[in-house]
């Protein structure tokens, strides 16, 4: 990326963004809103900051964040959000933490790494609101798993069928709930049909064997529709299925190991699709029976994550639904 004269680092919050430009040394706290664009315009020309020539940083929080990059894209100034786990491992040692600190540290970080960064679109509102139908589903996926652990609990416990007050109480939520998820997911079909670019990402990746309507949504969302990564590789590195060396000079000789820094929902979600995989596509399997002989089964599950991360980004590269050569092998 070209050097910028100014940058500005933005600590986002609900209500609040913490803006920070590291070439004047200034502050300000504005709100999260309209108002609080427009203060944000007023403090760069106070400071002698031609936006035309500057790079703003975010903090990626996964949704605050989104009516101010749409802002930012309206009026033309560059931008880019940045992982909160990135810019705490690029400073080395630091003390304390505030909102005005942390603004400071994302600017720093901008300015230091700007060579690595790339100036983003804004997210696509259908992106957005998938984001935030999956984040409900989620919610309500979990709570229905609480309500049958506390049934399974009690009936073992007491030995009570479903007519004791607690446990009828509980399968009514959990019946509520399940309708309720039904509803999300009749809406984020709707939310697809009605989003061409969308709707055909979704239909590749559900062409792939072991990949399900889920996990075909959630990986729409996290990549933004692939726009957000640029290949498979980086993409898995984010999901938590490649392998890093562990070995320091001639004491420390360790196997390879995925990191802990990783998005884990998503990695939950792929296990299921991968062990899917080896269960109904012949290819998997086959490859899954030979890594066995050498390799333990969660890291041959490992692979075939990876092998279906690769599998995903090759179908919306191509434009073209997975083929399977080995469908008819027995």
């Amino acid at each position: 990326m070209e050097k910028f004269a100014f940058y500005i680092g933005v600590d986002v919050s609900k209500n609040t963004l913490d803006v920070h430009c590291s070439e004047v040394n200034k502050h300000i706290t504005i709100p999260n809103s309209s108002e609080g664009f427009r203060m944000f315009h007023s403090f760069c020309r106070e400071n002698g900051i031609d936006l035309k020539i500057t790079f703003v940083a975010l903090e990626y929080t996964g949704g605050y964040e989104y009516r101010f990059i749409q802002h930012l894209h309206e009026k033309q100034i560059a931008f880019a959000r940045i992982p909160g786990i990135a810019i705490k491992h690029s400073l080395g040692i630091s003390r304390g933490k505030s909102d005005k600190v942390d603004a400071k540290r994302i600017a720093t970080y901008a300015e230091e790494k700007h060579k690595q960064l790339s100036i983003e679109k804004p997210v696509d509102k259908a992106i957005i609101e998938l984001k935030a139908l999956l984040a409900f589903r989620k919610r309500l996926v979990r709570e229905n798993a609480g309500y049958k652990s506390s049934i399974k609990e009690r009936k073992h416990m007491y030995g009570l069928s479903n007519k004791d007050f607690m446990i009828s109480i509980l399968l009514k939520k959990e019946a509520h709930n399940t309708k309720l998820i039904e509803k999300i997911e009749q809406q984020i079909t709707m939310l697809l049909t009605m989003n061409p670019a969308v709707n055909h990402s979704f239909k590749l990746l559900t062409s792939i064997k072991g990949i399900g309507k889920v996990n075909a949504w959630m990986t729409i969302a996290y990549t933004e529709n692939f726009t957000s990564f640029p290949n498979a590789r980086s993409y898995a590195v984010y999901v938590g299925v490649i392998p890093f060396d562990h070995s320091s000079g001639t004491s420390i000789r360790g196997r390879k190991r995925v990191s802990h820094l990783a998005n884990k929902e998503l990695k939950q979600e792929l296990a299921q699709a991968a062990r899917s995989a080896i269960e109904w596509d012949t290819e998997m399997r086959l490859y899954a029976e030979r890594k066995l002989k050498n390799k333990q089964y969660g890291i041959v599950v490992n692979n075939v994550k990876f092998k279906l991360i690769l599998r995903m980004f090759a179908v919306i590269k191509r434009g073209e639904k997975y083929v399977d050569k080995l469908a008819n092998v027995a």
